[in-house]
């Protein structure tokens, strides 16, 4: 295989209008002498919704913007809140890792129909099924399909500590009618990516225990043993690892140069990238029967990826720990309804760089904050935890380093001349 080559993207900034939205009451005069008591939030959406009532907007963004939606009072604002959050909390602890579906509509494999099967083979992928079932880590989530046994989709968490932390990935998988005789068969959703040397962005898993890549001295696929859940596991262990640059067959090698260690950072940085972009298309498509996963995937973990994002752009290594979650819980809750609770339980603590930051390429910065401005758009949709984001980019723009009342007022004020 030729050597992964490090790619520049040449995105430009997109400018996002995000307003910080005060709780505190504010007066308003409309020239005829009469004074308005509003809540500071609601006037202030009020006169945001003024400025975009000329503009076309695509169908349904009005919905999901909040300075759109109709201005309601403080109680209602509170009730409805408290509602959703509970309805929220609801659908991610009843998604469980694994379940059966009735079809795939969007599966990648749902036109190839297997051939005639014989009982044995049904016999056995019931088999992967329990284990599945029973073993699956925290951080993987399966759908089986009802009607059609030989299909599967499965969903992977980026482990801690590795370019891929807190991403979702998904795979579509199929067993043949010559299963378990050969592996299944496995798609990578990569929107177009290449987001790993053994991950294509035609979607190709290239993997030994797959039959996909062949090399010595690794596991392949043994029809008594192998199983769906160890190809799984492999997926997420051996492939979105910490140094994927050294997946690349005879890259090893360099493991310990200096010259190997930087490239490897580089391409960790490139990657890093691809993974925000997967991000966003899993957010804006996700996958059949899984909108909830991705929806509470990401209300929970938004404020720590645009915090990562941040600390990136500062000159930290990709996948080092942030200074605030080094004393702080692990991921995820313990039952199987949140993500990798477990296998960040079992990881071994990370630690610190070595070195406090390093030099890397502008271009990079100039990337990840196009992204990050994407995803806390999309983040704050979601109602992940995006207050403090927003708040700095008010205080930014304003220039002002006063209390976020002032700053809001500003911006008002700002938009009403």
């Amino acid at each position: 295989m030729s050597e992964p080559e490090l790619q520049d993207f040449d995105n430009g900034e997109n400018e996002e209008e995000d307003y910080y939205l005060d709780e505190d009451d504010c007066v308003y005069d409309d020239g005829d002498g009469f004074d308005y008591e509003f809540d500071g939030a609601d006037y202030f959406n009020q006169r945001l919704a003024d400025k975009f009532d000329d503009l076309d907007l695509p169908p349904g963004v009005e919905a999901t913007v909040p300075w759109l939606q109709k201005i309601v009072t403080n109680e209602e604002q509170s009730s409805s809140k408290l509602a959703i959050e509970d309805e929220n909390t609801n659908k991610s602890q009843l998604f469980k890792q694994f379940d059966t579906v009735k079809d795939f509509s969007d599966h990648y494999y749902a036109a190839a129909s297997v051939e005639e099967t014989k009982r044995d083979w049904v016999k056995r992928i019931q088999h992967d099924w329990k284990l599945l079932e029973k073993d699956l880590p925290a951080s993987i989530y399966v759908r089986v399909a009802e009607d059609r046994m030989d299909l599967l989709r499965a969903a992977i968490i980026g482990p801690k500590g590795t370019p891929y932390h807190d991403g979702l990935f998904f795979f579509d998988i199929q067993f043949t009618s010559f299963y378990p005789t050969h592996p299944p068969s496995v798609y990578y959703h990569s929107g177009g990516l290449r987001i790993n040397p053994n991950l294509y962005n035609n979607g190709k898993v290239c993997l030994s225990l797959l039959g996909t890549w062949s090399g010595s001295g690794c596991e392949t696929w043994n029809p008594v043993q192998s199983t769906m859940l160890q190809v799984l596991v492999s997926i997420q262990a051996l492939i979105l690892n910490e140094k994927p640059y050294f997946n690349e067959p005879g890259y090893a090698s360099f493991a310990n140069s200096v010259s190997g260690e930087r490239t490897a950072i580089e391409y960790n940085d490139n990657t890093f990238l691809h993974s925000c972009r997967t991000m966003l298309y899993s957010l804006r498509r996700p996958p059949e029967h899984f909108a909830d996963l991705v929806t509470s995937h990401f209300r929970e973990r938004g404020h720590t990826i645009l915090a990562a994002c941040r600390h990136y752009m500062e000159g930290h290594k990709v996948g080092s720990v942030l200074p605030e979650e080094e004393e702080g819980p692990e991921y995820g809750d313990a039952g199987a309804s949140t993500s990798s609770a477990a296998a960040a339980a079992a990881a071994p603590k990370l630690q610190p760089d070595k070195v406090d930051t390093i030099s890397r390429r502008p271009t990079f910065n100039d990337n990840l904050k196009t992204l990050f401005e994407e995803l806390l758009m999309e983040f704050n949709v979601k109602g992940a935890d995006t207050a403090r984001f927003l708040a700095e980019k008010v205080k930014k723009r304003s220039g002002v380093t006063v209390g976020a009342r002032n700053a809001a007022a500003e911006v008002v004020e700002e938009w009403l001349d």
